[in-house]
């Protein structure tokens, strides 16, 4: 079984034919809402993997709540943790640029109000061996408290360490698996500007010195994993990228599955790598998230 204890937003999203520079304004020629928050999309890929799992987080009581967690119920996802709070949903400002790639301004609302108590609730049903995913998405003092809490349980910790946070180097360090896109990792090891070699390099030091397993999502070039001293790569699939919100969620859910039902780390990493890119092909964070059959037949 997977928890999930992380942000629950809506998606306001532009499109434009390009991204604006600082201080710029570019006409838009779309606008669109979706349910997201990196917590809620890692939630929904896990499930439409095929994975049991239970969300916590928190809720505005607005006309945001609803839709955030329509598509979380519609898949069957445990909702029981998802606890409305006074004030606004959280919210993520999202463009879109006519090449995929996208900027992102997130208000936390609802999510801000998370603690250390909402982590024990989190834990409370866990037993050694389950999953917990985390994110920085919700207050830093509720993720280190889960961390450490999970660890005396013998739950095992996936921490995607986004967005970037000053405290990402030493919370990073609590977790069992982290996962980390190319400017998360050069921040958790302290060096800027790394090609390939010197990336894996520093993996394989960190690795050393932590024993956890690492993985570095690179876009278009796949992942790089180490795992009990051993250097993994995958690749996605070579697409025309219509949206990359999401993709990252959607690979650290579908990871989260593999590892649930028993893949070997190889697989889980292929499959979860896929999933990535399939993501990239819709708009939305959520609706873009593919369902395991999609996945299957890619591979």
């Amino acid at each position: 079984m997977i928890t999930v204890f992380g942000s629950i937003n809506m998606d306001l999203i532009a499109t434009t034919e390009r991204l604006p520079k600082p201080g710029e304004t570019v006409a838009g020629n779309g606008f669109s809402t979706a349910a997201g928050g990196k917590g809620a999309n890692q939630a929904l890929a896990a499930r439409r993997a095929g994975s049991v799992v239970r969300m916590v987080g928190a809720v505005g009581r607005d006309e945001f709540a609803g839709p955030a967690l329509a598509l979380l119920k519609e898949a069957g996802t445990d909702l029981s943790g998802a606890k409305p709070v006074d004030g606004p949903t959280g919210i993520a400002l999202i463009l879109v640029g006519g090449d995929g790639e996208n900027v992102i301004a997130v208000v936390p609302g609802a999510n801000g109000t998370l603690t250390a108590a909402d982590a024990d609730a989190a834990l409370a049903p866990m037993k050694a061996g389950d999953i917990l995913m985390l994110q920085f998405e919700i207050p830093v003092p509720a993720v280190e408290h889960a961390l450490l809490r999970a660890k005396e349980k013998g739950v095992v910790t996936i921490l995607n360490i986004a967005p970037l946070i000053a405290e990402a180097p030493r919370l990073g360090r609590l977790a069992d698996v982290v996962i980390a896109n190319e400017t998360e990792f050069e921040r958790l090891a302290g060096e800027n500007g790394m090609d390939d070699a010197r990336r894996e390099a520093a993996m394989q030091a960190l690795h050393a010195q932590t024993g956890q397993t690492l993985i570095v999502t690179l876009g278009a070039d796949g992942v790089i994993a180490i795992r009990d001293g051993a250097v993994s790569r995958s690749a996605g699939l070579v697409i025309d990228p219509v949206d990359t919100v999401g993709a990252g969620d959607t690979f650290c859910g579908y990871f989260a599955a593999g590892l649930d039902a028993g893949l070997d780390f190889a697989t889980a990493l292929r499959r979860a790598a896929v999933a990535g890119s399939l993501a990239c092909l819709e708009p939305g964070a959520q609706p873009s998230i593919p369902v395991s059959g999609e996945v299957s037949r890619r591979l």
